[in-house]
């Protein structure tokens, strides 16, 4: 299906990609690898997010969670304890990635099991929030 300026409507990649990557982020965290399991969560929020804005027509562009959630927003009610979720997911976009953006240690070292959990969390919502839009635009 094409979009306005003749771009492909795929939504349904968009999620599927974000629903592969919530799946690497719960194997990384089953692993202890918590760092990984921050940025795959961002990630899986991030596509998902785009999927949904993607299935009403819009353009896609940038990696902030929170600013494509509140690109949403302008076209569908999206709860505030989302954003909020999305703000936190945003802080590992770069910092579980890369050892300087941190004062010492790399962030393998650095990332805890309640953080990871708790990103999990957020990108499991987020993921299954935009899904229910995805399907609700393909009805």
């Amino acid at each position: 299906m094409l979009m306005g300026g003749g771009a492909v409507e795929r939504s349904r990649d968009w999620l599927a990609q974000a629903r592969g990557d919530l799946a690497l982020a719960r194997y990384a965290f089953s692993g202890g690898f918590y760092d990984w399991t921050v940025f795959a969560a961002q990630q899986a929020a991030e596509k998902a997010v785009k999927g949904a804005l993607q299935s009403r027509g819009a353009e896609v562009w940038g990696h902030s969670v929170a600013t494509l959630l509140r690109a949403l927003a302008a076209q569908v009610p999206v709860p505030d304890e989302l954003v909020d979720a999305a703000l936190e997911l945003d802080k590992g976009y770069i910092a579980a990635r890369y050892p300087d953006v941190h004062p010492s240690g790399a962030p393998r070292e650095l990332y805890t099991r309640t953080e990871a959990e708790r990103a999990l969390a957020y990108g499991e919502r987020i993921v299954e929030f935009c899904a229910r839009l995805v399907a609700g635009a393909d009805a």
